[in-house]
């Protein structure tokens, strides 16, 4: 259901995380984020956070805001992502977390190597007993961003499969079984969210797009087996908001996952599949090079891509970023384009002045073009030379 984009033409938001503030020094660890809340001190550091990611994002003139995924905590590489949802579901051994290997194929990080850290960063609880849904609280989370902007405020978190493959387990004797149970899991914890009025939920990075690459999941999954994990994992919600489906390359300490630039070109006509309203893609780090592709193959949703790189300190330029979207509007209608970054930005490896200014690029390149299309701009506040400390000439 198109609740926030239906009458918006060109949308513009990030996909999610953004850096995180150096005084922001409190860790949620194995609390759970009502718990957390209950100290002073962790309240108004996260409280104060969330504030500054949204008024940002506001100053910048995003038509849809996040929370800079503010409850993960401060983790090698952005570790936090996956580690958050394994330590707060239930039917895990929380006490005795061990390393832990991913098992969905890809490329090695030796000793040496940056990435490397992340792998040994990986430290995770043991799955003991049936998957639930625990202390997520994803509806308390989004709650304490919405009440602090009129702004709608964007909820995402990763998908089942990725969890499923990022732990040891004793219990489920099938993965097949252990993804679907986590997929039962975190339905009903959207569908909570959805009825507490969330207008967009993000679910990140289904591994569609990643089996060209690196083969079926545990062996045995292909592409149209983990659409329908996705589908499940979202069953329902269609009903009560906007759905998006985020697929990346992954940008752990913003590095690239693999050598050589990956293309969506052979999962488009799988994806094209998902019950999601948008999709959002990785585009300007590999290029652009899919979105002829893209337009040919996604006909029945929005497309949301990315024209900032996450992975890059290097601001791209509003008239660069216009120029995307001429090219993109060549194979995708201006009423189903959203323009987005390539991914989110508080993976470890940004600071948040890259990240501001990175943002309100995004937001002045669509202004370029959509003064060119003849509908309304967005206020920049970020880039109004009205409010510029430096003395402008007569």
């Amino acid at each position: 259901m198109y609740k926030v984009t239906a009458d918006i033409i060109l949308p513009t938001s990030i996909i999610g995380s953004l850096p995180r503030p150096s005084w922001f020094t409190e860790n949620l660890g194995k609390r759970s984020f009502l718990e957390a809340m209950m100290n002073t001190r962790y309240r108004e550091q996260y409280s104060d956070a969330v504030s500054s990611y949204l008024r940002d994002q506001e100053t910048a003139g995003l038509d849809i805001c996040t929370d800079g995924d503010a409850h993960y905590d401060e983790e090698v590489g952005g570790q936090s992502w996956t580690s958050y949802p394994l330590f707060h579901m239930d039917g895990f051994d929380k006490q005795n977390p061990k390393p832990a290997v991913m098992k969905t194929g890809g490329v090695a990080f030796p000793v040496g190597h940056i990435l490397h850290d992340y792998l040994e960063a990986r430290v995770m609880p043991r799955l003991v007993g049936p998957v639930g849904r625990g202390d997520l609280q994803y509806t308390a989370m989004w709650k304490t961003a919405q009440r602090m902007t009129s702004k709608p405020v964007k909820f995402g978190t990763i998908t089942p499969e990725l969890l499923a493959a990022a732990i040891a387990d004793d219990y489920y004797k099938d993965p097949v079984e252990r993804i679907m149970a986590f997929s039962d899991a975190i339905n009903e914890e959207l569908n909570e969210l959805a009825d507490a009025g969330c207008p967009i939920i993000q679910l990140e990075e289904p591994q569609v797009h990643m089996i060209p690459a690196r083969g079926p999941i545990f062996g045995t999954l292909d592409m149209p087996e983990m659409v329908k994990i996705f589908n499940n994992t979202v069953k329902g919600l269609r009903d009560k908001t906007e759905v998006w489906c985020h697929t990346c390359w992954g940008n752990p300490s913003q590095q690239r996952m693999f050598k050589e630039v990956q293309s969506y070109a052979p999962s488009l006509e799988q994806l094209a599949t998902v019950d999601a309203d948008i999709i959002t893609f990785e585009s300007c780090s590999s290029d652009h090079m899919d979105l002829e592709a893209i337009g040919k193959h996604i006909t029945d949703k929005k497309v949301a891509i990315g024209v900032i790189d996450h992975h890059s300190l290097q601001v791209e330029r509003p008239d660069e970023i216009a120029a995307t979207i001429r090219e993109a509007l060549k194979h995708i209608p201006a009423e189903r384009l959203i323009v987005s970054s390539d991914c989110g930005m508080g993976r470890e490896g940004m600071s948040r002045r890259h990240a501001r200014y990175k943002i309100s690029a995004l937001v002045q390149g669509t202004n370029i073009v959509r003064k060119e299309l003849g509908v309304p701009e967005a206020e920049c506040l970020a880039a109004d030379p009205r409010y510029s400390l430096v003395p402008t000439s007569d």
